[in-house]
């Protein structure tokens, strides 16, 4: 995968929440030798998904879970699920905020995510005993 493949998964209009190691910045503009972990869960649509009403009532239930690896010059997909059972084993951050990304065009674009290196370490672990 490429960066442009990333940003697309980024950009879908599918629900999904973004847990990284930092801010995440695909230009790299500030620190060209940053590298960065991402994770992507991507939200199952149903009724009453959380977000839909106030209070943030309803279910998040997650189908997919993408894992990179970002660098300037390279991007690698580390982790790719949709099996249940390694799902529920990943903590969902609920805390998940509004947060700006900069996209490898210099374009900004907000998603639902958190920066939590520890969250993303225990996830590093977890993919490590999944494998």
């Amino acid at each position: 995968m490429n960066y442009e493949d990333l940003a697309s998964i980024i950009q879908l209009p599918q629900r999904k929440l973004i847990v990284s190691l930092v801010d995440i910045d695909l230009t790299f503009s500030a620190h060209i030798d940053a590298t960065n972990t991402i994770f992507v869960l991507m939200i199952k649509e149903s009724r009453g998904s959380a977000g839909g009403r106030g209070g943030g009532s309803g279910m998040r239930k997650i189908e997919k879970i993408l894992g990179f690896n970002v660098g300037q010059n390279s991007n690698r997909l580390i982790f790719e699920t949709t099996d249940e059972v390694e799902i529920e084993r990943f903590d969902i951050p609920y805390s998940a905020v509004a947060q700006d990304i900069v996209l490898k065009s210099g374009e900004k674009y907000v998603v639902q995510g958190v920066v939590d290196p520890q969250m993303v370490r225990d996830y590093l672990e977890l993919i490590k005993n999944i494998s």
